[in-house]
C-alpha cells in the first residue's frame, strides 16, 4: 500500500474532495490522493477526475465514493441496477465499467498481486463467460434482514442492510422480487439456491422453507446430489468452466494417484476418477462435515475414489506418492503449512484454483521456495459486476 506523507489536514468523514483516480487496487477500489494522503475511492475508474466524499478515515488512508465525476473514463457506463451507487448494496463493485473493461482491470489486479506479494512477474488474461452481459449469473445467495423485515443486502464495509427489491446478478429462477415482498421476523439470513437441473431451494438456519432438500446439480455427464448448505460454485458456468481448465491442466494419466484438496462433494473429483480409471486413485480430503455426506453418497461404490474427513494437514501426510494434487482452498488459500506438506510428496504437478489472487500470490512464492515454478496461469471472471475473480494456476517442479 502506498505511504505518501500527507502535507495538510488530515480528511474528515464527510469531507469532499476533488481527485485524479489512479490505479485500480485489489478490494473493488481505485487509489487517489489528497495533499499527499492515500484514498481509496469506490465507484470510480482509473484515469477519471471525481467529487469524492470521504467515508472513513485512519492513521494510513481514507476511504471514499466518487458521488459526481468531472471527467468521466471511455469506460463509464450506467450502471444497471439502482442499488449499485454510492449508499446502496455491497454486492457488485463495478456495475458502472464496462464488462470488458471490468476483466482488464481485474488483469491489472492479479498482476500487481503477483508483484508485490509473489514477487512475481507474471502476464494474466482474464476470460469472460456466459452469460454475455454479466447479469442473472448467481446460483446461491445469502439474504440479510432489513429494519421492516424484508430482504437486504449489507452495504459496503457495514452492518447496515440496504432493502432490495430485486437483484440483477442473480439467476432470475430465484424470484427476488417474491422474496422481497415477504415479511421475515428475526435477523437469521435468507439462504436461496438455485440449480442447473432447475430446481430453487429457499432455507434459514439450515432448515427448509421451501423447495427441495437436497439439490440435483448436472455438468456434463456428471451429476450431484448435494445439501444446500454445501459448497457449490455460485457462477452459472464455474462448474463446467473450471472442470473443463482443470483437467486440461493436469494431464492425467491412466493409473496415477490425485489428491483432491479442499474438494467438497467432488465437483472435480468425479471427471478426474474417470480419468484416472480404475487402476487409478482419487482421494478427497474435505473438512465440512455436510460436503463430506453429500461426496460419500455420490461416490458410493466408487472403487477408485477414497474420501478423507479432516483438514488437509492432517489427512495429506497419510496419503503415499501422489502423483498430481489440485486444490481449491477457501479465500484464504492454502497457507505455508499445507504447502510444506503438499511438496514433500513431490507431486509431478500442483494445480491450484483459487477465488483470491493475493492469497494465491503469497501461496506462489512459498511454492517457489519449495522447488516448484509456476507455468501456467489464467483468470476467469466467475464474479462479473464484482471484484473477485477466479484464477487457476499450475506448478511444476523446478
Amino acid at each position: 500500500m502506498d505511504t505518501a506523507v500527507p502535507t495538510g489536514e488530515r480528511l474528515e468523514v464527510g469531507q469532499q474532495v476533488t481527485v485524479d483516480i489512479e490505479k485500480i487496487a485489489h478490494g473493488g477500489h481505485c487509489v487517489a490522493r489528497f495533499e499527499g494522503q492515500v484514498i481509496f475511492v469506490r465507484y470510480a475508474i482509473p484515469g477519471e477526475r471525481a467529487l469524492v466524499e470521504i467515508t472513513a478515515v485512519n492513521s494510513k488512508m481514507a476511504r471514499g465514493d466518487a458521488i459526481s465525476i468531472v471527467t468521466p473514463s471511455e469506460h463509464r457506463r450506467t450502471a444497471p441496477c439502482q442499488y449499485a451507487r454510492p449508499g446502496g448494496c455491497g454486492g457488485c463493485d463495478f456495475q458502472h465499467i464496462e464488462l470488458d473493461y471490468q476483466r482488464t482491470l481485474k488483469a491489472q489486479v492479479i498482476v500487481e498481486q503477483f508483484a508485490r506479494l509473489g514477487g512475481l512477474d507474471v502476464s494474466c488474461e482474464v476470460k469472460g463467460v456466459s452469460p454475455e452481459d454479466g447479469l442473472g449469473w448467481r446460483t446461491r445467495m445469502d439474504f440479510a434482514i432489513g429494519d421492516t423485515g424484508r430482504v437486504g443486502l449489507f452495504g459496503n464495509r457495514s452492518n447496515e442492510v440496504i432493502e432490495i427489491e430485486n437483484c440483477l446478478i442473480a439467476d432470475p429462477a430465484m424470484d427476488v422480487p417474491s422474496l422481497s415482498q415477504r415479511r421475515w421476523n428475526g435477523d437469521d439470513r435468507i439462504e436461496v439456491a438455485s440449480t442447473s437441473t432447475g430446481q430453487v431451494s429457499v432455507s434459514r438456519a439450515g432448515r427448509s422453507i421451501s423447495g427441495p432438500t437436497q439439490l440435483l446439480e448436472k455438468v456434463g455427464a456428471y451429476t450431484y446430489q448435494i445439501s444446500p448448505q454445501s459448497f457449490w460454485q455460485a457462477h452459472k458456468s464455474a462448474p463446467s468452466t473450471l472442470i473443463s481448465e482443470v483437467v486440461a491442466q493436469l494431464e492425467l494419466q491412466s493409473g496415477e494417484v490425485v489428491c483432491d484438496l479442499y474438494g467438497g462433494v467432488g465437483l472435480f473429483t468425479a471427471p478426474m476418477a474417470d480419468l484416472v480409471g480404475s487402476k487409478g486413485k482419487v482421494h478427497l480430503i474435505e473438512l465440512d462435515r455436510r460436503a463430506v455426506g453429500d461426496a460419500q453418497k455420490i461416490f458410493k461404490g466408487r472403487g477408485n475414489v477414497e474420501i478423507h474427513p479432516g483438514t488437509v494437514e492432517s489427512r495429506l501426510p497419510k496419503i503415499s506418492d501422489p502423483d498430481v494434487i489440485l486444490l481449491d482452498p477457501p479465500r484464504t488459500g492454502a497457507g505455508e503449512e499445507v504447502i510444506t506438506v503438499m511438496t514433500r510428496t513431490h507431486p509431478r504437478a500442483i494445480v491450484y484454483v483459487s477465488c483470491d489472487p493475493a492469497s494465491l500470490a503469497r501461496d506462489a512464492k512459498i511454492l517457489l521456495a519449495s522447488g516448484y515454478r509456476m507455468d501456467f496461469l489464467v483468470g476467469y471472471d466467475l464474479f462479473p459486476q464484482t471484484q473477485h475473480v477466479e484464477c487457476v494456476a499450475r506448478f511444476i517442479p523446478a
